[in-house]
Order: structure tokens, then C-alpha cells, then sequence
């Protein structure tokens, strides 16, 4: 069982909806014995991030997810939600993130239309799992302002949007994607697949 994290600021419905469309069994919760009861963690997100944070800490959902993350239990973000992985972020004020990933979100640089909205095609670095049996020039779809600036050594794949951002990233049993996997086709929903044999392997 995989908990979707529920703080008030995810598109839990298109999300919930791509999970079943693959055959995984889930909850979507607040609940922190639910969510150390479930073999996965998938946190989802829509907005700023330190309203996000926010939302978390009032929740007490901070402390349950790093420990979580500590116990080796495999967590993935989708586009609010992958950048709450990292150390911090720039978005409106400078705001600690859950430091679950080196790396700081910073504004994606002008010259482009922000935000980065629709699709682009995935250049991989590496092989990842989420990325198993997906072709390297894949299209995804994105909708964000501000980028993942993190150590190569954490980017599995991403795209040119007049700077490399990251758009699958992981590291041990942590994992994130910036575009959203539910909006992008069967590409998204073989990631998402990838994730629950992952989980269930």
C-alpha cells in the first residue's frame, strides 16, 4: 500500500487516479501510523514551497517523512513535491526543505516563458528505475518556475529549458520527478509502474 501524502496541496485526484490506472493499491492520508504501515511514500504537490513546508509542519509530517526516508522505505516527489526533497529553495523567501536530496530550487533563469509549461522531451544521464524501458528523448509534461540546481551525481535524466532541469532524480530509496508523471501519457504511467515494482520487488 502506497500512502499519498495528503497536506492540502497536491493533485491527489489525477494522481490517485494514474496509480489505479497501473494497478496500485493506495491511501491517501495524513496519518501518521498509516503512513509507517505502508511499504511506500508518494508526495505529490501544487504551489509554493514554503506554503508546502508549511502545511507539512502543522501537520507534524516533517519528522514521519525523514524518518521514513531514514528507514529506507522508498519516497517519491512529483513536482512541488520532488523539489521539497531538496535542502532549500528561493521560492518567494529562502526555506529549509526536507533535505532528503543535496541541492538548492532556485527560479528557473528569464529569458524563457515562465512557467515552463507543457511538454519536453527527457535527455537521461543515467539508468534509474523509474526510467526502466523508457527511451531516452521521451516526452513529459511540465508545468514549474523553479528548477532542481543539485549534484549531478542525484540527476538520472532532465530537460534544456535555458538551463538543464532535472526531471527524474533519485538517490538510494529516495526518488523525484519534477513533470508530472499522471499528465504525461504512458511514458508517465510506465514511470509509475517502474515505482511499484520497485516497491513491490
Amino acid at each position: 500500500m502506497i500512502a499519498i501524502i495528503d497536506y492540502g496541496m497536491g493533485n491527489l485526484r489525477s494522481v490517485s487516479k494514474a496509480l489505479e490506472h497501473v494497478g496500485v493499491e493506495y491511501v491517501i492520508t495524513d496519518n501518521a501510523d498509516v503512513i509507517r504501515d505502508s511499504t511506500a511514500i508518494l508526495l505529490p504537490g501544487v504551489g509554493a514551497f514554503p506554503k508546502a513546508m508549511k502545511e507539512l509542519r502543522d501537520r507534524g509530517l516533517i519528522t514521519l517523512i525523514r524518518e521514513q526516508a531514514y528507514l529506507g522505505k522508498p519516497i517519491l516527489g512529483i513536482c512541488l513535491g520532488m523539489q521539497l526533497l531538496f535542502e532549500s529553495s528561493e521560492e518567494i523567501e529562502p526555506t529549509e526543505g526536507l533535505g532528503l536530496l543535496p541541492g538548492i530550487v532556485r527560479k528557473i533563469p528569464a529569458g524563457r516563458k515562465i512557467p515552463h509549461m507543457g511538454w519536453n522531451n527527457l535527455q537521461k544521464r543515467k539508468d534509474s528505475p523509474l526510467l526502466k524501458d523508457v527511451q531516452d528523448g521521451a516526452y513529459v509534461y511540465y508545468v514549474h518556475s523553479f528548477y532542481a540546481d543539485c549534484p549531478e551525481a542525484v540527476i538520472d535524466a532532465g530537460s534544456e529549458y535555458g538551463v538543464f532541469a532535472p526531471g527524474v532524480v533519485s538517490k538510494g530509496n529516495i526518488f523525484g520527478a519534477q513533470f508530472h508523471p499522471e499528465k504525461s501519457s504512458e511514458i508517465g504511467l510506465k514511470m509509475l509502474q517502474n515505482f511499484k515494482e520497485l516497491v513491490t520487488c
